[in-house]
């Protein structure tokens, strides 16, 4: 059931702490913590605790909790000293998403050219 925590899923052993990880931030709703391939000098993951399986069921079935996600990538920046920084919400195999638990790169540190990808 979306919300709960899936057995199987990466992320929500990280919330339980049976997984170790790098955390950076923790609040109340979320926990913010270093990607194991960064993929630019800062490249920190801001997961909600809850479990959804994307960003679209994250604020198709929580929107406030998605609304702390994204409050939570502004916090990391700024306690990383970032100027300017990407936010990344993959959906989806095609997209690059590998976990399935909704979660927000935050990356930055060096220059992100456009088109991504």
């Amino acid at each position: 059931m979306a919300g709960e925590p899936q057995d199987d899923c990466l992320f929500c052993k990280i919330v339980a702490g049976t997984i170790p990880a790098t955390i950076v931030r923790e609040t109340e709703t979320t926990v913010a913590f270093r990607d194991i391939n960064p993929q630019a000098p800062t490249h920190v993951l801001v997961i909600p605790k809850a479990h959804y399986p994307d960003a679209a069921a994250l604020a198709a079935a929580a929107p406030e909790l998605a609304a702390d996600v994204l409050r939570e990538t502004g916090a990391v920046a700024e306690e990383e000293k970032l100027e300017s920084y990407r936010i990344v919400f993959n959906t989806g195999t095609g997209a690059g998403q590998t976990v399935f638990h909704t979660h927000a790169h935050v990356l930055g540190g060096r220059g992100l050219q456009w088109p991504p990808g």
